[in-house]
């Protein structure tokens, strides 16, 4: 049997891109293996900072190194961006941007066809000489790589969701972006934003129901713009009212979304509705006005700043996440001050903090005034040790409270692991409870950054 591996790097939606190529290929007849033993490789890359870029090139370079035999299919944000990159790297047998990602497992479909098909012809014939034999033995496999890579159309590419050996499968329900944040490479390589269908939405929900999921992740490149593309007065508020109210999922929850999609209807829905999970990521990049002007946000801190203690007023428990970006170019002392003073005045639990990282093309990437790295890491040391306490703060206040998690498949020292509505890991000492299951438990102390619960029985 053909065999393939793929690899995911990125969002939540890039992940759902992954998962939906690897039950295409596995619905056409191929099999999953390890790296070492793979005909195939699918690198599903991710190019929001240099690092990513570095992180894929990098793992292709081992890829190959590990399985020269191995044909190697680059595909993703990386690959829209830098195809010619992308395509001189030893081992690399196709680049598929994003505009042709939906046709991926088309292709190695086709390839793996038309590779028995020439297996089955060689049986055929008479057997080769010496000569012969060594010959076909020795030849090199064709080392220029074949681009897939063109303009990105307004349609939004639907494919099947698929778990993979995660309990929390990711739908992605929307693509691309029309913000033009000045640091931002996405627009460019993911396209305009667009909307799976809100009928195909349901069935997707429903479908994974009745697999027996009890949570659902809905996830988009920038969700809260959901249904603006199309004919109809929908939006991502309609959207998650109508998947409550047309499915029996358990869980619903909602990945980053944007401070202006942050409404208080939508607060309203998330404070009342069980299904629901508690659990917000809104990102802020910074807390100076000055530096949100020049990134082009398209907020000031004092509407972000109402967003975030909403939710705190009306769900008081919630999970609070935010994306922090450090060092953008111009950043002052003063700026970064005011950020801090801003983090702190926030109820967070967590947040996502990353440097600066310029992406060709973009707006930012031509403004003078770069931070240094020295001083990028001192003011990401500063932000960290502010959100390591504020966590701290919030899992103290658990201990004692009775939590809904969902068992996850991870089981580390023994301990069952699970994640909460409000987004805190929960260890569960000795327990039975299988994975992908709904339950309350009681909280019985901090285990350094995460809970230890037991079931409230």
């Amino acid at each position: 049997m053909s065999t393939f591996h793929l690899i995911n790097f990125g969002c939540r939606a890039s992940q759902a891109d992954g998962a939906a190529i690897k039950k295409q290929l596995i619905l056409g007849g191929l099999k999953e293996a390890s790296p070492e033993d793979s005909q195939v490789a699918v690198v599903n890359t991710c190019t929001v900072t240099a690092a990513a870029d570095a992180e894929a090139r990098q793992m292709i370079r081992r890829l190959h190194r590990h399985n020269p035999n191995c044909r190697i299919l680059v595909t993703g944000c990386y690959a829209q961006r830098a195809f010619e990159e992308i395509a001189k790297l030893p081992g690399v047998a196709w680049v598929v941007g994003n505009s042709h990602k939906h046709t991926v497992a088309q292709i190695l479909l086709s390839e793996f066809k038309r590779s028995d098909s020439a297996k089955e012809l060689r049986a055929q014939a008479k057997r080769p000489t010496s000569n012969e034999a060594m010959l076909s033995a020795s030849s090199s496999p064709k080392t220029s790589a074949t681009v897939l890579v063109g303009e990105i159309g307004d349609a939004f590419h639907f494919a099947p969701v698929f778990a993979d050996d995660h309990t929390r499968p990711t739908l992605k329900v929307q693509d691309g972006c029309n913000a033009r944040c000045s640091f931002c490479v996405i627009p460019r390589v993911r396209g305009e934003s667009r909307s799976m269908e809100p009928e195909k939405v349901i069935d997707q929900v429903r479908a994974l129901e009745q697999d027996g999921y009890q949570e659902i992740v809905l996830s988009g490149i920038n969700v809260g713009s959901y249904g603006r593309d199309l004919d109809r007065r929908l939006n991502f508020l309609g959207l998650v009212e109508r998947i409550l109210a047309e499915t029996k999922v358990p869980r619903l929850r909602i990945s980053s979304i944007e401070p202006m999609d942050v409404s208080r209807e939508f607060i309203q829905l998330v404070a009342q509705e069980s299904r629901l999970a508690q659990h917000f990521h809104v990102p802020i990049q910074s807390g100076s006005n000055r530096i949100l002007r020049l990134m082009n946000r398209r907020y000031w801190t004092t509407q972000y700043a109402e967003r975030i203690l909403t939710i705190r007023e009306r769900i008081p428990n919630c999970g609070i996440g935010a994306d922090v970006m450090v060092g953008f170019p111009g950043e002052t002392e003063t700026d970064h001050n005011e950020s801090l003073r801003f983090i702190e005045s926030l109820p967070y639990s967590y947040l996502h903090i990353f440097p600066y990282s310029a992406r060709p093309g973009t707006p930012a990437a031509n403004q003078p005034n770069l931070v240094d790295g020295r001083r990028i890491r001192e003011r990401s040391c500063e932000i960290r040790s502010l959100i390591t306490a504020k966590r701290q703060k919030f899992l103290e206040a658990q201990v004692g409270q009775t939590l809904s998690v969902l068992t996850l498949h991870q089981a580390e020292q023994g301990m069952r692991s699970a994640l909460s509505s409000n987004y805190l890991k929960v260890y569960l000492p000795g327990a039975a409870t299988p994975a992908n299951t709904l339950l309350n438990v009681r909280v019985g102390r901090v285990y350094g950054d995460q809970l230890v619960g037991y079931p409230d029985v």
